[in-house]
């Protein structure tokens, strides 16, 4: 008879993460992220991303101002297993702050989601949710909709136990505005593609 082995998957640390960057093992080609302790191959960007990617980032940059630094697809460290590389994030100070490490609490984190719709809502919102992200947005290509999620809370039932009890869906005539930015009004329209 032949032995059944349990399954058991690496988990990997965001310090052995950066070692296989470092060493050469991933590079930019590879499309990788460690979310939760798992290597997880990014979703393919195609024209209608990019667009939104770019659009995201001028607005926010616009609501912002100086003091802020708006991302575009660079990572930032929630926790000791996680090196996500959101879509958009915006950062308080100056470049110069993040030569050393990586952000660890952005102000606003944003996803734009087509293919990963599923995956940005439950398991990157879940790891946002549980680093404390007070501001989540999702670009949703899908519905052509901003969801805004908002009061990270414990739930047993989330993939990292955490989760946003607050969710709001804003169409293409309403207006977002981000908590660390309260006199910008952001149009959704702005957003997408």
């Amino acid at each position: 008879m032949e032995a059944i082995i349990p399954y058991r998957a690496k988990r990997w640390t965001r310090k052995e993460y950066d070692r296989l960057i470092e060493i050469g093992f991933l590079g930019p080609e590879d499309h990788i992220e460690l979310i939760g302790g798992a290597l997880i191959v990014a979703e393919p960007k195609g024209t209608a991303h990019a667009t939104a990617v770019g659009l995201v980032t001028e607005a926010l940059r616009a609501a912002f101002g100086s003091g802020w630094i708006v991302r575009a697809q660079d990572a930032i460290a929630p926790d000791d297993e996680s090196e996500p590389e959101p879509d958009v994030a915006v950062v308080p100070g100056t470049h110069r702050d993040y030569r050393h490490a990586h952000p660890e609490r952005p102000a606003l984190v944003v996803e734009v989601a087509e293919s990963s719709l599923r995956f940005d809502r439950r398991r990157k919102g879940s790891l946002y949710a549980r680093a404390g992200i007070a501001d989540y947005w999702i670009v949703n290509l899908i519905d052509q909709a901003l969801e805004v999620h908002r009061d990270p809370v414990p739930a047993r039932s989330a993939r990292f136990g955490w989760r946003y009890a607050s969710v709001q869906v804003l169409r293409a005539g309403d207006a977002a505005t981000p908590l660390a930015a309260p006199h910008a009004r952001i149009p959704v329209a702005d957003l997408l593609p």
